[in-house]
């Protein structure tokens, strides 16, 4: 089973190009629900509300949990 730190790891590698660091070490991400072996969930905000590269993020964060093995992917973006 895919772990919470295989998770952060590959989180490590998706980076925001407004500021050119990744997602993890920004602490753009606020949790990580592993609910299965297939399911996740990832709660994130950005760096700003009108962030242009959000939805790219949100790709990538998609594509790299698929990647790594999980079929379902659902991402919440929060401003709290």
């Amino acid at each position: 089973m895919i772990s919470k730190d295989d998770i952060i790891e590959v989180l490590q590698t998706i980076i925001d190009p407004e500021v050119a660091m990744d997602i993890w070490t920004l602490g753009l991400v606020y949790e990580i629900d592993i609910q299965s072996a297939t399911t996740v969930h990832i709660v994130i905000t950005y760096t700003s509300p009108m962030c242009p590269a959000g939805p790219a993020i949100q790709d990538s964060i998609r594509d790299e949990m698929l990647n790594i093995g999980f079929e379902h992917v659902t991402i919440e973006v929060t401003f709290d």
